[in-house]
């Protein structure tokens, strides 16, 4: 067995941890305009995505199996995004237990002021495209490799 290296800069566990938190602090900016928080900005972009491809009676255990959080964090978030009048919970005719999501007209009003301050963002930050998407391709299958570990 070879030695592993405890040194902190040899972890990829703490890149993807400063990386993550750069890219967020990179967002923060646009997401102030908009009057989002970064767990808010990607249920709508979840939602949005829903919205395009028709899917139908979103719900909220759906959400968080798509954002891989519980709903314990996402009640809140999307208390919030509610009381904001960006989405709409409704519970099952059929199923109490099951939370139905949509997105009002204010929320996606909201998606045509993201296209132009997300384009200014990756333009301001001089990420070349090809590596970003080889990078999110790299880490969809290391995802997918640690999700098969638990």
């Amino acid at each position: 067995m070879t030695d592993l290296s405890l040194a902190l800069d040899d972890q990829l566990c703490f890149k993807l941890y400063a990386a993550s938190r750069a890219v967020t602090r990179a967002y923060k900016p646009m997401l102030d305009q908009l009057g989002l928080t970064y767990p808010q900005y990607l249920v709508m972009l979840v939602l949005w995505e829903w919205q395009d491809a028709a899917v139908p009676q979103p719900t909220v255990k759906a959400l968080g199996e798509r954002l891989l959080l519980d709903s314990g964090t996402l009640t809140p978030l999307l208390k919030r995004l509610e009381q904001l009048a960006l989405v709409r919970r409704q519970r099952s005719a059929l199923d109490e237990r099951e939370v139905h999501l949509s997105v009002t007209i204010e929320g996606r009003e909201l998606r045509d002021q993201v296209l132009p301050l997300k384009a200014r963002l990756l333009c301001e930050s001089g990420v070349d495209l090809n590596q970003a998407d080889a990078l999110r391709d790299g880490l969809d299958q290391l995802l997918r490799q640690i999700k098969d570990l638990s």
